[in-house]
C-alpha cells in the first residue's frame, strides 16, 4: 500500500469516550464539535493552519468567551477525518494512504488549509500524494475512487472522481500483459528482459501467467452503482471492446442480484439513495435491486450475442418478481427474442407471476419473445416470408445461415409446447397460436409438434371433436417420420380424419420407397451383368475387378432384405385401409337406412370421405396384397404407377443400350 508519513512529533492525542484530548501540558482553550465527537484543543495550532478556523476563533473571541466552542457539522469525512486534520495541525505523524487521501483533501479544501497558512500545508501535501502516487496504481486508484462515494460533491468539485475514472479507464483499456500489471501489483513479481520471473534477481525460467481481459471485474464490482456506472460510461467512450463492457455489467449484476445465482438473500432496509457500499457484503433491498436491474438493462447495448440468453432470461424472471417497469420487461423480452435460437428449453419455462394465475407458465411472454425473433432482420434478409420458406422436392431452399436459427427455434418452441401442454388451465387458443406462429418451413419434421399436440389432447380430454380437428390441422402428415406415423395410426386421441391421412401418406411413402428400391435393384442387376461381361477386361487392365463385383452383390442382398420388410409393411397397411374402408361403408349404409347387399352406396361413401380428407388420389377396393413372395399387387386403374413403370422401362432400355455400347468399345 502506498503511504506517506507527515510530521515528526509523537502521538499526543488520547481518547476518552466521545472526546479527544491533546496532552501537551497546557489546558485546552477551544472545543471543536464534529458530529457526536468533541475535540479539546488549542487555538494557535488550528488558526495557524486553517483559514476557516482562524475566522471562527476570531468571531468567538469577539463574544468574550474564554473557552470558545466551535461546531463543524458539514466537514467531509466527519470526525475521523478531523482527527487526522487536528494531528496534522499539531505536527503529529500522519500516514497518507489511498483510502484516506480523498477525505483529507476534501477536508483541507473545506477548512482552507492553503499555503497562505504555512508552507507544505495539507492541501499541497494531499494533492501531491494523490497525483504522484495514487493515480500511478490501479489498486490505489480504485481505493481512492471508492472513498469518493461519501464525499462525492466535494470530490467532483476538485476533479478527484474525474482523475480516478480517467486513470482506471486508461489501465482497463490497455493490455496488462504488455506492462506486467496487474501481475506486478498483485504478486510483486519481477520479470527479466527475456520475460521469465525473477527471484532475488535470479531468473527462475517460469513464465508469468497470462492475464485475461476480465481481471478488473472484481475490483470494479466493489464500487457503489453510481460510481460504477460513471466508470463504465467513460470506459465505453474510450473504445473498450463491447463484450468486455457487457461482461463487467453481467458480473456486477450477478454479484448483487441474489436471484441470478438461484439463491435467496435477506433484504436490508430501503434507503433513499442507491449508494450502499456494495463491497461490504450488504444485501440490497428489493427497491434497490429493482433500480439496479433497470439501470443495468439500460446500460447494456441492444446487440445480439454480447450477453448469454440465459442471463437475460434470469433478469426477466427477477424483473417480474420485483415488479419492474413495463418498459424494462418489454426490453428484456426483445433482447431474448433477438437471440432466441441460442436459448435452452429450461430458459423458456418461466412460471407465471400474474395475480390472476390463469396458467402455470408465462405463455404470453414466450409468445411475445417469439414474435420479436420472427421480426428481427438478421434471421432472414428477406423477412420471414422470404423465398427461403419455399419447398422443392422436400428440400428447403435458402442459405444454411438463415435456415439454421429458424430450425433451432422451431425445435425449441415444439419442446416448450410439450412442456406446458399438461397445464389444464392452458386455453386452446393460446396453445394453438403459439404453435402456429412458427413458419411451416422451419419444421423439417413435425414429430415435435405431434408430440406436443398429443400431450395436450391427453390432458384436455373434454375438447370437442371440432376443436381437436382444428388443432390437428397444424400437423403436416407428410412431414412425420415413420415412427411418428406408426404411433399416430394407433392413437385413439386423434380425430379419425387425421388417422386416415397418416395411414394414407405412410402407405404412399412406403410405396415410393419400394419403387425406388426396385429401380436401384434393377440398376445394380444391370451393373452386375456389365461386371460379368467385362470383368476379364477390367482384371487385365487394372489388376483385378473382383472387389467391385463382391461389393455389388453385398449391396444387392442388403437392398433385397429391405425391400422384403417394406413389402410386408405395405401389405399390413393395405389391410388396415381395407378394414377401415369396410367400417366406413357400414357406417354409410347405417346412416342411409340400411340398404341391400351391394356396395354401391358404400363405395360412394368412401369416395365422399376421401374427398373430405383432401386426398387427390383414388383408392380402389381391390388394392390388396398378393400372395406371391417378393412382389406387390398392382392395380390397372392406378395411372400414376403405370407412368412410373413406363419411366422405369425407358431407363432400363437406355441403360442396356449404354451398357452394350460400352462393352463393344
Amino acid at each position: 500500500m502506498a503511504c506517506m508519513k507527515l510530521g515528526s512529533k509523537s502521538d499526543a492525542f488520547q481518547r476518552q469516550g466521545q472526546a479527544w484530548f491533546c496532552t501537551t501540558g497546557l489546558p485546552s482553550d477551544i472545543v471543536v464539535e464534529v458530529g457526536e465527537m468533541s475535540f479539546h484543543l488549542h487555538k494557535f495550532p488550528l488558526l495557524s493552519r486553517s483559514g476557516v478556523m482562524e475566522r471562527r476563533i476570531a468571531e468567538a473571541s469577539k463574544e468574550g468567551d474564554d473557552k470558545c466552542l466551535i461546531e463543524i457539522s458539514d466537514l467531509p469525512g466527519g470526525d475521523k477525518t478531523f482527527e487526522l486534520v487536528a494531528k496534522f495541525c499539531y505536527g503529529v505523524k500522519l500516514e497518507l494512504t489511498a483510502s484516506n487521501v480523498v477525505y483529507l483533501r476534501c477536508a483541507a479544501e473545506h477548512l482552507e488549509m492553503t499555503e497562505e497558512y504555512g508552507e507544505g500545508n495539507l492541501i499541497s501535501q494531499t494533492e501531491t500524494f494523490f497525483n504522484q502516487v495514487v493515480l500511478k496504481s490501479w489498486k490505489d486508484s480504485i481505493k481512492a475512487f471508492h472513498s469518493c462515494d461519501e464525499v462525492l460533491e466535494y470530490a467532483d468539485q476538485l476533479n478527484i472522481t474525474k482523475k480516478c475514472i480517467e486513470s482506471l479507464a486508461m489501465r482497463a483499456s490497455t493490455d496488462p500483459n504488455l506492462f506486467g500489471w496487474p501481475v506486478v501489483e498483485h504478486g510483486g513479481l519481477m520479470q527479466s528482459p527475456g520475460g521469465s520471473v525473477l527471484w532475488n534477481g535470479i531468473s527462475t525460467g517460469a513464465r508469468p501467467k497470462h492475464t485475461s481481459s476480465d481481471w478488473w471485474y472484481e475490483d470494479a464490482s466493489m464500487l457503489s452503482f453510481p460510481l460504477f456506472k460513471r466508470l463504465i460510461t467513460v470506459m465505453d467512450s474510450r473504445g473498450i471492446r463491447e463484450d468486455i463492457i457487457a461482461g463487467s455489467l453481467t458480473y456486477y449484476t450477478k454479484k448483487y442480484l441474489p436471484g441470478l445465482k438461484r439463491r435467496r438473500g435477506g433484504a436490508a432496509e430501503s434507503s433513499g439513495r442507491f449508494t450502499t457500499p456494495l463491497g461490504s457484503g450488504n444485501v440490497l433491498s428489493e427497491e434497490e435491486q429493482k433500480h439496479l436491474l433497470e439501470e443495468i438493462q439500460e446500460l447494456l447495448r441492444m446487440q445480439r450475442g454480447l450477453v448469454p440468453t440465459k442471463f437475460f432470461v434470469d433478469m426477466l424472471r427477477i424483473a417480474k418478481i420485483l415488479k419492474a417497469s413495463l418498459e424494462c420487461i418489454a426490453n428484456l423480452e426483445k433482447r431474448i427474442g433477438m437471440q432466441l435460437d441460442q436459448a435452452a428449453l429450461e430458459d423458456l419455462v418461466m412460471p407465471s407471476f400474474s395475480h390472476t394465475m390463469e396458467t402455470l407458465y408465462d405463455v404470453d411472454s414466450v409468445q411475445r419473445i417469439l414474435d420479436h425473433f420472427l421480426g428481427t432482420d438478421q434471421i432472414m434478409p428477406g423477412g420471414v416470408g422470404s423465398p427461403c420458406s419455399s419447398v422443392d422436392d422436400g428440400n428447403l431452399i435458402g442459405s444454411p445461415q438463415s435456415i439454421t436459427p429458424m430450425t433451432a427455434v422451431a425445435k425449441l418452441i415444439d419442446g416448450y409446447l410439450a412442456e406446458v401442454a399438461p397445464d389444464v388451465n392452458l386455453k386452446l387458443p393460446k396453445f394453438q397460436a403459439l404453435a402456429a406462429s412458427v413458419p411451416e418451413y422451419a419444421r423439417l419434421l413435425d414429430d415435435g409438434l405431434y408430440r406436443a399436440i398429443d400431450i395436450y389432447l391427453k390432458h384436455h380430454p373434454w375438447l370437442a371433436e371440432t376443436e381437436r380437428e382444428n388443432l390437428c390441422r397444424l400437423l403436416d402428415c407428410q412431414k412425420l417420420s415413420l415412427e411418428a406415423c406408426t404411433h399416430a395410426a394407433q392413437n385413439e386421441r386423434l380425430p379419425l380424419r387425421i388417422i386416415v391421412q397418416v395411414l394414407f401418406f405412410e402407405q404412399l411413402q412406403l410405396r415410393t420407397s419400394v419403387a425406388g428400391c426396385f429401380l436401384v435393384s434393377d440398376n445394380l442387376d444391370g451393373g452386375s451383368r456389365q461386371l460379368r461381361s467385362g470383368g476379364f477386361v477390367g482384371g487385365s487392365n487394372e489388376g483385378g475387378g473382383g472387389g467391385g463385383w463382391a461389393t455389388a452383390v453385398r449391396e444387392n442382398q442388403v437392398l433385397k432384405v429391405g425391400m422384403d420388410s417394406m413389402r410386408m409393411r405395405v401389405c399390413e397397411l393395405e389391410k388396415e385401409c381395407s378394414n377401415m374402408r369396410q367400417e366406413i361403408e357400414k357406417l354409410g349404409k347405417t346412416t342411409k337406412g340400411g340398404g341391400s347387399g351391394n356396395g354401391g352406396g358404400g363405395s360412394k361413401t368412401w369416395e365422399n370421405v376421401s374427398k373430405k380428407l383432401g386426398f387427390g388420389f383414388k383408392l380402389k377396393s381391390h388394392q390388396m396384397c398378393s400372395a406371391q413372395e417378393g412382389s406387390v399387387s398392382k392395380s390397372n386403374s392406378e395411372n400414376v404407377k403405370i407412368e412410373k413403370l413406363k419411366d422405369v422401362k425407358e431407363r432400363r432400355g437406355k441403360h442396356k443400350k449404354a451398357s452394350s455400347i460400352s462393352s463393344e468399345m
